[in-house]
């Protein structure tokens, strides 16, 4: 029976003091491979140097497709790919975005419990949103051991609520006990393989790139009223998803509380753009007003001028409005490239 070796860390805004925490207490013996997601801009590697200097007793790799697995190892996903682990060699993949992002946790994650079930230790570190959860049930449902990082020690605490939330979590600490902890579970003997449930295998085909269409979608999702944020394409809801979560035929992947600050977006530039044409509108039929009442027909520049007056109240209800749209915190430099 295999050791729990294989250990998959996901993370987002705030991610890369803890991390650095936890692979730098990791020996240079460690008996298992590390795999590590964090949200990323496009085009950019510049979180290698970071990792590279936290863990300086374990070699870092960037993933790459076709990459044999090591145990002793940390493999870094790379910018515009899912990193997606089958048995002894990893994959990268150019499915769709999940949460808005690519890399995403959740594909990581789930392909891990798909491939090794219980010899999998899945790690949830500081982040926005809600990115993490499903990988993290999906690596319980195959056996494997789900540790999140002590909501109260995060700088972005949501994404560690939520699998708290969402997940029977088997381990919840700050970050700077986290590292001694993997140490120790990774000698430890993991338990009976599990089923992998269909829907999981699916999904992480789909990351991998595979066919996704409406028929493969109704083996797992019911269609609703609902649009993705990505495409504008139909949702189709997850069945029996924690937390609750969507697809689209292109296969885009949204947990709802990412749909509903996509959604956001969407009200206030609509709100925004409505202001505008309001405003417009207002200043056009003053000016018509005045025309009139120069022109001596003050019955049609009274009725532009009311109609001025009505669309300025028109204009500062959705002013007003706007302002209560505004965001209560600061946007991360990550949530500036998407969820998470």
């Amino acid at each position: 029976m295999s050791n729990r070796d294989i250990i998959v860390i996901g993370g987002s805004s705030g991610a890369t003091a803890p991390l650095k925490m936890v692979l730098g207490a990791l020996p240079e013996n460690l008996p298992a491979a590390v795999f590590i997601v964090l949200h990323m801009p496009a085009r950019s590697l510049g979180i290698l140097a970071t990792v590279v200097s936290a863990a300086g007793r374990l070699p870092v790799r960037p993933a790459a497709d076709g990459m044999a697995i090591q145990p002793g190892t940390i493999y870094l996903g790379v910018p515009d790919h899912h990193l997606i682990l089958t048995e002894g060699m990893i994959r990268l993949g150019r499915g769709p975005r999940e949460n808005m992002v690519r890399p995403a946790i959740d594909p990581l994650f789930r392909s891990a419990a798909a491939a090794y079930g219980p010899r999998v230790i899945g790690l949830l570190l500081s982040g926005f949103l809600n990115d993490g959860t499903s990988g993290l049930e999906a690596i319980k449902r195959c056996g494997g051991l789900a540790l999140v990082q002590d909501p109260l020690d995060a700088i972005a605490d949501e994404m560690p609520r939520s699998a708290l939330s969402a997940v029977s979590v088997d381990l919840t600490a700050p970050s700077a006990r986290l590292g001694d902890v993997l140490s120790d579970l990774v000698r430890e003997k993991a338990g009976p393989r599990l089923p992998v449930p269909p829907e999981i295998r699916l999904e992480v085909d789909i990351a991998a790139g595979e066919r996704v269409d409406s028929e493969v979608l109704r083996r797992f999702a019911d269609p609703v009223a609902l649009t993705c944020p990505h495409c504008s394409g139909v949702l189709s809801q997850v069945r029996g998803a924690k937390p609750l979560r969507f697809r689209c035929q292109v296969g885009h992947a949204v947990t709802a509380e990412v749909a509903a600050k996509e959604q956001e977006a969407a009200i206030d530039e609509a709100l925004r753009v409505a202001l505008r044409i309001i405003e417009e509108r207002a200043e056009l039929v003053q000016r018509m007003a005045e025309d009139g009442r120069a022109a001596g027909r003050l019955a049609i520049a009274e009725m532009y001028e009311e109609r001025a007056i009505e669309y300025r109240r028109y204009a500062d209800t959705i002013r007003r409005a706007v302002l209560l749209s505004l965001p209560e915190r600061p946007v991360s430099p990550d949530e500036a490239e998407g969820p998470g």
